[in-house]
């Protein structure tokens, strides 16, 4: 029985002091603060996501399309990630009729609009912009073009059909990739 108990303590000190010193590991990276959370560069796309009460309405649409697992994976992705307001903007009924599984298709095409291959910080983006004149065209992962460009300091995109939205918090750097926080729900074709 004493040695029973030996290895219980055994373990469970073991135990304490990983998830101390994971605690600590995340206490010493430099985060950003993302709808009330703080985003770890050591954790992924999604571990980061589902903390941020502005993009639940986002969480919920990655998992209706089945993209968790796409956005967990190695990557690098970067994300221009739609908060809740900019989800608010769309005409009413639109996101509870896409989050329908006989959508899935359609949410899927949204969704992946927003992601291109790569890790482009805003610095990598300014760069692009500046030498394309102005204007950086991204191919995002369904295929269609984004384009950025500069309004003041801040990233404006355009989507295909004309409609703009702004990058309100940049360089949320994450382990597979970077999310850029945008103002408004970006529409492929």
């Amino acid at each position: 029985m004493k040695i029973v108990k030996t290895i219980a303590i055994i373990v469970f000190a073991s135990l304490l002091s990983v998830n101390t010193a994971s605690a600590q590991k995340m206490g010493k990276e430099k985060t950003v603060e993302v709808g009330g959370a703080a985003m770890y560069p050591s954790k992924n796309i999604i571990e980061n996501a589902v903390n941020s009460k502005d993009h639940t309405t986002l969480v919920a649409a990655v998992k209706a399309a089945g993209l968790v697992e796409t956005l967990q994976g190695a990557g690098p992705f970067t994300v221009f990630a739609p908060t809740n307001s900019a989800f608010d903007k769309l005409p009413k009924g639109t996101v509870e009729t896409l989050v329908k599984p006989e959508n899935k298709t359609t949410l899927t095409n949204i969704l992946t609009y927003h992601v291109v291959s790569g890790n482009v910080d805003s610095k990598a983006l300014s760069d692009m912009i500046k030498k394309g004149n102005g204007k950086a065209e991204l191919t995002t992962v369904n295929g269609g073009i984004l384009t950025a460009s500069m309004k003041g300091n801040k990233v404006m995109l355009t989507d295909a059909k004309g409609g703009t939205s702004m990058v309100t918090i940049k360089d949320v750097y994450q382990s597979n990739g970077v999310i850029h926080v945008i103002d408004t729900v970006v529409m492929p074709n």
